[in-house]
């Protein structure tokens, strides 16, 4: 069962009409019956119909033409054989291409099967003229069709129950590409959407035959029976090779609806067609609105530049370029460009970015999936990919419901201290399905080894290790078990001994359930788990604020010369910096404002005041634009931003405004917390929003209009989260009140917004 067979078809329904046409009388000087659509392509599936334009040159009048029509038709008619047909003229083939986008896509397939060749080709050189020479006009048409089409029949990877056909990814969106194609207008890899639509057709062939009907919709009772026809060993693995396929054909559609819509979008002039392009990282750029990694780069050398463009175009909500990621993908196929092992920060980082992207990062993760870039990077994605849930609570595979969690999760970041954990244990808090163990248990133990490799630290890892393991705990325990309960609180807190951890499962149980469906999750059970999590609170002590940083008795003894003074350390991909300087309002702002026009992107940074002396331990990352760089150089540059604040602040909102010509995506709005008791000598204001473009800067500034100070600081990015812990006093010393606190808490989101 497969092409042969329905060749083989196609070529009997041939043989069958040419003997019709004989029969009839038929001139075949003026008439000639040709093949149009899947039967035009000679891929007769055993229910579908057979396509057939009767063409004729009106050299017959009505009764003549009606007579042997009915010739050719009535005896397929009592062979119970469905024909969908039509008579024409060439004049009226025009008129109809030209006014109907189906009849002009399946003149594209039109074949002759008997009659005037030279009838037949005029009409195909026609359909074909047509399609190019008003290709802007039907794309758009067709692309409106699709939209119709998959809203009402669903994805084809996810649907428990597909239509083979209709769905999208399915055989109607393979006809697409090819049309796609045929414009002129892109051009797209035809060998892969053929062997999607050689799985897929196969499929279809086989369900027709097995359920005796022409319907191509993979109902639950079929699927075993056609999984036994095509030789697999259960329905599980049918369905997991027709989401790969439908998969395939959706990216592809994807790729080539994005190359139509930008296509010469950068372009400088009308005859130049040189392209414009705009430089985001080492190696990375930004052109015909999506980002390509330099293809002179070597890989080798720079390992990490396909995790860092995949979050650059996750953040910047911007596709991967197809030519960039294939050959990409081709160097990490002939062993190029391994990662280390464990990955060092940058790259973690960067997974984070990606995954935090939300709703930008899944045509990312599906690029890098179908690129096989994905499994490259974390074999063990294969365990989970397409793997089907026949479960009615599930929309989706497996790895699909891991991706929408992480989508889900990066609405929650603000409300978690460890943004980076929630995004990386929602990606993968399904990763142990696939057996008949319990995949909570199993995950426990697959995400520990890929953990550590990615870079986590052993307690990290295991904070990871307890959410994978527990991520249905409260779920069930809320509608499970008694809330007022004292030994159901308790069975929470035993698994789950601490705020931060807590505050995770919490997200993450909202992340799993919206992602499952409303099936899964309601505002009922919301409520639920959220009752059940501040109970849990309570009985819980610790807290999740950053203490203050702890100084060496090396770092004392310099603080105590009251001396502006820089030392940095190369770090390989980051630099690591110690500035001590005398302390002032706005330090922190000015400080980080140089490194901003330095070029320097703050990774993390650590700074307690020391009797009016400020010491400051910042990591960094340089961009691809920014100078090599010696203690003197920073040492000088703060100099002169102290002498000149306002040259400074103008450098900064240089650098602002350019970034803020590439586009953004959506992220949740900053959130900004004051605690008045947390500290016995300091307000302590917690700032957790998405990272940006001088934001420390931003921050420090909004502090330093305040006319406070900043004793102490902890800053932190996750992936593209930034997490800024501020001990704050009034400049004479001592705690802010109430209302001060409320006036900083405001201002500080004013300036972030």
């Amino acid at each position: 069962m497969g092409t042969r067979e329905r060749r083989s078809r196609s070529d009997e329904c041939d043989l069958l009409l040419s003997g019709l046409f004989k029969e009839s009388g038929a001139d075949e000087k003026n008439m000639a019956i040709a093949a149009v659509g899947s039967f035009g392509r000679g891929e007769l599936a055993p229910g579908s119909d057979l396509d057939i334009v009767i063409l004729h040159t009106a050299a017959l009048n009505a009764t003549e033409l009606s007579e042997i029509v009915n010739k050719i038709l009535y005896p397929l008619w009592d062979k119970k054989i469905k024909v969908d047909h039509s008579v024409r003229t060439y004049a009226e083939t025009k008129e109809a291409l030209q006014a109907d986008l189906k009849v002009a896509m399946g003149l594209l397939d039109i074949r002759l099967i008997v009659g005037s060749a030279d009838l037949v080709a005029d009409v195909q050189v026609l359909a074909l003229d047509n399609w190019r020479n008003d290709a802007d006009k039907f794309l758009t048409l067709l692309e409106s069709s699709l939209d119709e089409r998959h809203s009402r029949a669903g994805e084809l990877a996810y649907l428990l129950e597909p239509d083979l056909k209709e769905s999208r990814g399915g055989l109607r969106d393979i006809t697409a590409l090819k049309a796609i194609n045929t414009s002129g207008r892109v051009v797209l890899p035809m060998e892969r959407i053929s062997r999607a639509e050689s799985l897929l057709s196969t499929v279809r062939e086989a369900l027709h035959t097995v359920s005796g009907r022409d319907k191509d919709r993979l109902l639950f009772a079929e699927q075993d029976k056609v999984a036994a026809l095509l030789g697999y060993a259960d329905a599980d693995l049918l369905v997991s090779d027709v989401a790969h396929s439908a998969r395939a054909v959706d990216y592809l559609m994807q790729m080539a609806l994005h190359r139509l819509h930008n296509r010469g979008r950068d372009g400088l002039g009308r005859f130049l067609k040189r392209i414009r392009s705009t430089v985001v990282g080492e190696g990375i750029s930004v052109s015909n609105n999506e980002v390509s990694i330099d293809s002179t780069i070597d890989i080798n050398l720079d390992p990490l530049i396909g995790l860092r463009a995949a979050a650059k175009a996750a953040q910047l909500g911007l596709p991967l370029s197809f030519d960039s990621l294939q050959l990409y993908s081709q160097k990490l196929k002939s062993g190029e460009g391994a990662l280390p092992n464990p990955w060092p920060r940058e790259a973690r980082e960067n997974l984070i970015s990606l995954i935090g992207a939300g709703p930008a990062m899944v045509t990312i993760f599906e690029a890098l999936d179908q690129e096989g870039v994905l499994i490259n990077w974390i074999p063990e994605w294969s365990g989970v990919r397409s793997l089907p849930q026949r479960n009615v609570l599930h929309r989706h595979t497996v790895d699909r419901h891991m991706v929408e969690t992480a989508v889900a999760a990066a609405a929650l970041t603000r409300q978690v201290h460890r943004p980076d954990l929630l995004l990386f244990t929602a990606l993968f808090h399904d990763i142990g399905k696939g057996t008949e163990d319990d995949h909570s248990l199993r995950g426990e133990k697959l995400i520990e080894p890929l953990a550590l490799r990615l870079g986590f630290t052993v307690g990290d890892t295991a904070i990871i290790q307890t959410l994978i393991k527990h991520h249905l705990l409260l779920s069930a325990t809320a509608t499970r078990r008694d809330l007022d309960d004292p030994a159901t609180i308790a069975s929470v807190t035993s698994a789950i001994a601490d705020l931060q951890t807590l505050e995770l499962l919490h997200a993450l149980s909202i992340a799993d359930g919206e992602a499952t469906g409303r099936a899964a999750w309601s505002s009922w059970k919301a409520s639920l788990v959220a009752d059940l999590v501040r109970r849990a609170t309570l009985a819980l002590r610790d807290n999740t604020i950053e203490s203050q940083p702890e100084l060496s008795d090396r770092q004392v003894e310099k603080a105590s010369s009251g001396q502006l003074h820089v030392e940095i350390e190369d770090r390989g991909n980051f630099y690591a910096l110690e500035i001590i300087a005398p302390d002032s309002t706005g330090l922190l702002s000015i400080v980080a404002g140089v490194l901003n026009i330095l070029r320097l992107d703050v990774k993390s940074a650590r700074t307690k005041t020391l009797t009016n002396v400020a010491v400051m331990e910042w990591i960094v990352l340089p961009d691809p634009h920014a100078p090599d760089l010696t203690g003197t150089d920073i040492h000088n540059e703060i100099k002169r931003a102290f002498a000149d604040e306002s040259q400074l602040a103008e450098k900064i909102q240089s650098r602002i405004s350019a970034y803020a010509s590439l586009p953004t995506i959506p992220v949740p709005a900053p959130i900004v917390e004051t605690f008045l008791d947390a500290a016995t000598d300091a307000t302590i204001i917690e700032v957790r929003s998405h990272d940006r473009p001088a934001l420390l800067f931003s921050i420090g500034d909004a502090i330093r209009r305040c006319n406070i100070d900043i004793r102490a600081a902890i800053v932190t990015t996750l992936g593209a989260e930034a997490i800024d812990t501020l001990y704050v006093t009034e400049v004479g010393g001592g705690a802010l009140t109430q209302q001060r606190a409320s006036q900083v808490a405001d201002e500080l989101t004013h300036s972030l917004k």
